[in-house]
């Protein structure tokens, strides 16, 4: 493949990996409940930036994950912070009032705040120990890259969002059931993405 095909592909992953991120983040303001267990509507995209992530470290390098990453968090803060300032806005009541919008997008900052945290250091793991598998195992076992370096990072991401954003609000039975209820969906959404990582062969692009 060359190297302009690479790049293609690089910013189309790029891309998708930035709008998986907002698109979870709107989606956490929505809990459901699914057999039982509460879960953040978030959760159900949320995994595969993971992966995403995987793919733009394979193409690109170290240095340029960690650059996405904290270019993610800013984003997310950004868009709470936006959509914070048009809630408070007055509304142009020829119109309507327009109460809606606060009602579902003004953000609770506890969650903003776990959800930035989380996602930070979540990633920042993720890409060391996608680092460390590549530097032992070159391009062999390529799925052991993205299960063992997702499933840690996806781990942190549950215990610390959840403990930041619901410690001392929910009873600490419901605390937990919400923290391995996030673990064991995100952790079978990771295992159905493996197979992405064997989808592009190319040059790396340095």
């Amino acid at each position: 493949m060359t190297k302009n095909n690479s790049r293609n592909i690089v910013f189309i992953i790029i891309s998708t990996y930035l709008a998986l991120q907002i698109f979870s983040d709107i989606g956490s303001l929505k809990i459901l409940k699914l057999f039982s267990f509460s879960i953040d509507g978030g959760t159900f995209l949320y995994p595969f930036t993971f992966t995403l992530r995987d793919l733009i470290h394979r193409l690109t390098n170290k240095r340029t994950s960690q650059l996405i990453i904290f270019q993610s968090v800013i984003l997310n803060l950004f868009m709470a912070l936006f959509f914070f300032i048009i809630g408070i806005l007055p509304s142009d009541l020829d119109v309507g009032e327009q109460s809606e919008f606060s009602y579902v997008l003004s953000p609770v900052w506890r969650l903003v705040i776990a959800s930035s945290i989380a996602e930070l250091l979540s990633e920042l793991l993720d890409t060391e120990i996608y680092s460390m598998w590549v530097k032992k195992y070159k391009e062999k076992l390529l799925w052991g890259r993205v299960l063992f370096s997702n499933s840690l990072a996806l781990i942190l991401d549950s215990i610390v969002f959840c403990f930041i954003a619901f410690y001392g609000e929910l009873p600490n039975s419901v605390l937990l059931s919400v923290i391995f209820s996030n673990i064991l969906i995100k952790e079978i959404i990771t295992v159905i993405s493996i197979p992405s990582i064997y989808l592009i062969k190319t040059n790396k692009l340095n």
